[in-house]
Order: structure tokens, then C-alpha cells, then sequence
């Protein structure tokens, strides 16, 4: 009898311990993705000051609601009773190197104030029910925000509305080396021709790749400016991104 009790005593042990680590293996516990920006970085700016820093971007704000809990750098509450999930990004998690820079950034741009959301049409909500959404803020799109500051990374979950790696190229960080009351070059100043040129100038951001460049080939042909040589560019205050030609 004493051997049968030992015998049930150590299934039970073994069958809690194999529950427990089912658990434990479908408990979402993050991608591990961490960065060592500290907080410092944001302390003597302002909201406005980081969101002057960003282009506004095209948003379209399905809802407006008060922001009344930050969670962490991805998930904030609003008043209406949504718990939002920042739809193709992710942020260090709780304990995890960068949690409090991330959660801080989205704090100090959203806690009390009013943000937009453009819901994700192909999927609205996560396994824990969250909305999954662009969080906007005075016209800028806050989830490509944290990816452009190195606070957050893609986390492509398709099917979705949203392509996060589109975010990550696209030229909406304004460059504060480029004067904004300077104006764009005309076609005069610039090649008349793009098949003459070598370079290729965003007359919104004041950058300039060359002509083969994946961002170049993606820019609006409306703020598209043409230039033969690298000075060209330079010289009407334009930076370069991306790699040189001789």
C-alpha cells in the first residue's frame, strides 16, 4: 500500500511539473529584443519638441480618446475602454534592458493626452484581446516613431493593414541640418533630365541617395530633385544617405 501511495505521490509530482511547463512555454514572454538608449536622451525635451523633430505622416484617424495608462513602450489604456497594442512594432519587455526609455518616450507624447488610432483592418485585436492599431499623435504616426529612434523593433505578424518595414525607410525623421525655410531647388538648379542623374534629393527631408537606391526608387515623384554630382547636392544643403559614388 505504502509503495502505491509513493507511486501516486510521484505521478502527481510529474504531471504538475509537465502542466506547469506547457504554461510556461505558451506564456508570451517577448522577443528579448532590448537597446541601451537611456532615458537621459528625452529628459530636457518636450512632447512638442520630439513630435517638431518628426514629418507628419499619412494617418487616418479611425477614433480619438484619452490616453490614461501607459503600460510600456507598445501597449498604452484609453478612457473609451480600449487597451491598445501598437500594431508591427515591439518594445523591451518588464525587467528587460530599455523597458523604462521606451515606456517613458511613449508616456511623456500620450499619458493625459489625446491620441488617434487607425485600427488595423486585416486583424483587430491580439489573443489577449488588445486592439491592434497605429497610435497617432498631432499627426505623426508614434509606432514608426519608436522604430526610427531605435526604441523599438518590427514585429511583422501578417495578415495585417500595416507594413512596419515600410516605416523603417521612409523618410520622416526631419533632418534639423536641413534648414526648413530654405527652399527646394528648382529644375533649373537641379538636372533637368533624371536620366543625366546620379543622385536622387527629397525636397521634404533634405537628403539625397543615389539614383539606384531602394529609398530613392520609393520617394513621391512630386518631391523628387535631380542632381549630376555629389556636390551638386551638397552645396544646396541636401545630406546623403546611404552609400557613396565616386
Amino acid at each position: 500500500m505504502e509503495i502505491k501511495r509513493k507511486h501516486i505521490f510521484s505521478l502527481m509530482i510529474i504531471l504538475i511539473i509537465a502542466v506547469s511547463t506547457i504554461s510556461m512555454a505558451n506564456a508570451y514572454v517577448g522577443t528579448g529584443f532590448s537597446h541601451d538608449i537611456p532615458s537621459s536622451k528625452y529628459d530636457g525635451l518636450s512632447a512638442s519638441d520630439i513630435l517638431n523633430s518628426f514629418n507628419n505622416t499619412e494617418c487616418h484617424v479611425e477614433e480619438s480618446a484619452i490616453c490614461t495608462k501607459v503600460v510600456d513602450g507598445d501597449t498604452i489604456y484609453l478612457d473609451n475602454g480600449k487597451k491598445i497594442r501598437f500594431v508591427g512594432v515591439n518594445t523591451p519587455e518588464r525587467g528587460v534592458e530599455g523597458y523604462i526609455t521606451s515606456k517613458n518616450f511613449v508616456q511623456k507624447l500620450c499619458l493625459n493626452k489625446e491620441v488617434g488610432i487607425d485600427i488595423d483592418d486585416s486583424k483587430h485585436n491580439d489573443k489577449y484581446g488588445r486592439t491592434l492599431a497605429v497610435v497617432i499623435v498631432d499627426g505623426k504616426n508614434l509606432n514608426e516613431m519608436l522604430l526610427k529612434e531605435g526604441l523599438a523593433e518590427i514585429m511583422y505578424m501578417p495578415p495585417s493593414e500595416f507594413n512596419p518595414y515600410n516605416w523603417g525607410t521612409g523618410d520622416t525623421h526631419v533632418d534639423t541640418t536641413h534648414s526648413s525655410s530654405q527652399s527646394a531647388p528648382t529644375s533649373a538648379q537641379s538636372t533637368s533630365s533624371s536620366d543625366a542623374a546620379k543622385y536622387i534629393g527629397n525636397a521634404n527631408s533634405g537628403k539625397f541617395h543615389v539614383q539606384d537606391c531602394t529609398a530613392a526608387k520609393k520617394m513621391s515623384e512630386a518631391n523628387k530633385v535631380f542632381f549630376e554630382s555629389r556636390d551638386d547636392a551638397t552645396n544646396q544643403g541636401y545630406t546623403q544617405i546611404g552609400r557613396a559614388h565616386v
